[in-house]
């Protein structure tokens, strides 16, 4: 007789899946896009919707009709910028030499601060000056947000373009200042969105690895919700490989290439009346995004422009969107 095969239930790409330690996301990749002057941009989630636009991707089975896609709507308050921090790379990986911060309502001696920078750069010499990187030291401003019930503002790093010259350059025009979103994204871009998951606490290996529920003539102790077998005589332990219960959700995850559908500075164009359920009204800019973001309503979510191979940006032809149908999301 063959012998029965299946792939496993549930992916350990995730493993060990416990608790995020923040919900200020760490963006770790190494890969930075191309013609960036800054890699990312922040906002909070506020909800979902359908609109209908004009197919205009050029392998669609749907090209040129008009067809309803889900989005979700982010909203982007602008971010300050507090400061930079020059890197240099090691045999040990990369070390920080310097940081400045800025000064508030001083812009004379803020560009002042960065010569500090700049005679680093400048003694720096060929191999040396290559090893240097320089990134954004940025702070949310979740005070104008009426959905988020929070007043503290997050201070993250955004990494630059990479060039060290066109860096300095552009952290000496922005230094002090605040950064919209339509000065780093534009619409028909694809974007990389990063957030903590919703969470959902302890869970059973079931719900939480995919395993199927033991049929009718297996031993049905717990009601079949568990595990055949945890594993061999020898070694006389459990494997961490085994599926078992534990910490589900509240984990950080990346999703690739969603594409810029709008970014509006009116909220009233999206904002159904009443305001978002369990959010509130959109007063700042916003992005719409097409498919779904990972976390709940009011999660931070850092969007970073894509690394992976996708096709052209083109801006899409909306044509309607629903101010309705966020109430049931």
């Amino acid at each position: 007789m063959s012998k029965r095969h299946r792939p496993r239930r549930g992916s350990l790409a995730f493993s060990p899946r416990k608790r995020a330690r923040s919900e200020r996301c760490r963006i770790k990749r190494e890969e930075i896009a191309a013609g960036r002057k800054i890699q990312g941009f922040v906002g909070y989630k506020a909800g979902m919707t359908h609109l209908v636009l004009a197919d205009n991707a050029p392998h669609s089975v749907t090209k040129g009709m008009e067809i309803s896609v889900p989005a979700t709507i982010i909203e982007t308050p602008p971010i300050r910028v507090e400061g930079f921090r020059l890197y240099k790379k090691t045999h040990y990986g990369k070390k920080p030499v310097t940081e400045v911060w800025a000064l508030a309502g001083a812009e004379a001696e803020n560009s002042g601060n960065l010569n500090r920078i700049a005679d680093i750069i400048k003694s720096s010499a060929g191999e040396d000056r290559s090893a240097l990187s320089l990134s954004m030291i940025i702070s949310t401003l979740p005070k104008i947000v009426s959905g988020v019930p929070k007043k503290k503002h997050e201070i993250m790093e955004i990494k630059m373009s990479g060039d060290i010259e066109k860096d300095l350059e552009y952290a000496r025009e922005v230094f002090g200042k605040e950064i919209r979103a339509k000065d780093i994204l534009k619409e028909g871009d694809f974007v990389d969105v990063t957030a903590v998951t919703r969470g959902k606490g302890t869970q059973g290996p079931v719900k939480r690895w995919g395993v199927m529920i033991q049929n009718a003539k297996a031993r049905r102790s717990g009601r079949g919700r568990h595990v055949g077998c945890i594993g061999a005589w020898k070694p006389r332990r459990v494997r961490w490989r085994i599926p078992q219960l534990g910490q589900t959700g509240y984990q950080q995850r990346t999703e690739y290439n969603k594409r810029v559908l709008k970014i509006g500075e009116n909220g009233e164009e999206i904002t159904p009346e009443g305001g978002f359920l369990k959010y509130g009204i959109v007063r700042n800019d916003y992005i719409l995004l097409k498919g779904s973001v990972p976390g709940p309503k009011k999660r931070l979510v850092r969007i970073s422009h894509s690394i992976r191979t996708h096709s052209e940006p083109k801006i899409p032809e909306i044509i309607y969107i629903s101010k309705e149908s966020q109430q049931g999301h």
